[in-house]
């Protein structure tokens, strides 16, 4: 049965990996990572669709002399699914509370009208 606990479960796994990939990504550009290294053209191939929203929000800022890389849309976007993991976490929040106290209420009422037509 599919419950409030195992989609917010679910979506925590969800939010935890696009953050973790973004937050390699910012790592990995900071530090002048080389693209063709396996890991790290992964690591970019993964996140390219995750930050293509935000994609030229903000202008990339390269340290002279340094290959360093300052991706702040992709810092944005770290913040911007943490809120939006939030925000929906909050939602099913909700709707599992309701949808719980709505059940246990018209469980109570079901006993109490066998209740009344007994006695």
């Amino acid at each position: 049965m599919i419950t409030p606990e195992l989609i917010l479960a679910m979506l925590n796994l969800l939010v935890v990996f696009a953050e973790s990939v973004i937050g390699l990504r910012v790592i990995l550009k900071l530090m002048g990572a080389s693209e063709v290294a396996p890991f790290v053209h992964w690591i970019y191939e993964t996140s390219k669709p995750l930050l293509y929203p935000f994609q030229g929000m903000f202008p990339s800022s390269f340290l002279s002399n340094v290959p360093f890389t300052i991706e702040f849309s992709a810092i944005f976007a770290l913040f911007a699914y943490m809120f939006l993991g939030y925000l929906v976490q909050e939602i099913i929040d909700f709707i599992g509370f309701t949808f719980s106290k709505n059940r246990k209420h018209s469980k109570k009422t079901f006993r109490q009208n066998i209740d009344k037509d007994e006695g």
